[in-house]
Formats: structure tokens, sequence, C-alpha cells
């Protein structure tokens, strides 16, 4: 017998006021609990952070996976919305370079996102719609010539993952630090 499917975060929408604050709160505390411990830690540890009981929690989330997979899905969409949002940008370089600064400092307070998150989508999947998207971005400064003419989304995410996995295993965490890498990155991209 399977288990129910977890609500996504658009299922929501239509569950009562107090299920909606629960889930927010379960999920804003599973990423701070997951971000300082890692994946070890303990579906009670969530349920204590967010303040709720742990049954509450297994209501939504029957094991731990789910509710791993509930705070990577809402990650996700945070890239996704923020890819979205600069891709509207006038000044294509100036957006992505504050997008990848943004997405680093995210990274150093919310290394779940690093953890968890990144690792599911491949950087040489090219048909993926966040990098369909970033290379429209990378296109579109191309073309006003703000980036080199050989760089591509996978150039960029793996630039990006490489110094936040580096950064990672070193146990950094200052967002400063992770956003000066950010900068040389973007540094390094332009004509």
């Amino acid at each position: 017998m399977s288990s129910p499917a977890t609500p996504t975060p658009a299922d929501w929408s239509d569950r009562r006021a107090d299920a909606r604050r629960n889930h927010e709160r379960i999920v804003a505390a599973a990423l701070e609990v997951f971000s300082e411990k890692g994946l070890q830690a303990t579906v009670p540890e969530v349920a204590a952070r967010a303040g709720v009981g742990k049954a509450t929690v297994y209501r939504s989330y029957p094991t731990k996976a789910d509710l791993v997979r509930a705070v990577a899905d809402q990650e996700m969409q945070w890239l996704r919305t923020r890819l979205a949002a600069i891709a509207e940008d006038d000044d294509p370089y100036t957006a992505l370079r504050d997008f990848v600064g943004d997405a680093s400092e995210r990274l150093a307070r919310q290394q779940m996102l690093l953890i968890e998150v990144l690792p599911r989508e491949d950087p040489r999947k090219t048909d993926s719609e966040s990098n369909r998207m970033l290379q429209r971005i990378i296109d579109a400064a191309r073309e006003r010539g703000q980036v080199r003419a050989d760089v591509t989304a996978t150039d960029l995410r793996i630039l990006v993952g490489g110094y936040a996995r580096i950064l990672l295993d070193l146990g950094i965490r200052d967002p400063e630090q992770w956003r000066r890498y950010a900068e040389l990155v973007m540094a390094a991209l332009r004509p």
C-alpha cells in the first residue's frame, strides 16, 4: 500500500488556514534544522523548532524523506521564481550578477539548498526549466557584449557549484565570503 502523495506548495491553497500555517512553519523549521544539523536531524527536532507536535509533521509528511522533498521543492521554487524575475530585467549581466550573489548568500545561510537541492539537477542536463531560463539570461548578456561569447549556463553552474562545495566542506558560512566568490566568478565571465 503506497503512502499518500506529499502535497505540493500549490496543493496547500485549499487547506484550512491553520493547516497552511503549520505547513509553512514546518517547512521553514526543517530548512533551518537541516541546514544547522544536516540530514541526520530528526523529525522531532523539526517539530520542536516549528512549535508543533511530531504527529502534526507526520500527518503531512509520513517520512523524513517526504519532508526533505518538501523543503527541496520550496527551495527549487525560490530559484525558479528568482530566475524568472531576472529574465525580465533590462540589464541581464547586472541581474545575473545580483542573482548569483543572492543565491550564494542563501547557500551560505541555508546549506540545505546545497546539500539536498542542487545535486538533484545535473548541471550537464540542459533541458531543465532552470537551466533553460539561465541560458536565456546568459544569451541576453552575451548579445549586449556583457559576457564572454563562450559562456554557457552549465559553465556558470559548475563554477558556482565548485566554490560552494569547497566553502561547504571548509565549514565557511559567512555570506560575505560566499558573495566574494560569486563576484570573482561573475568577473571571470566578462569579455
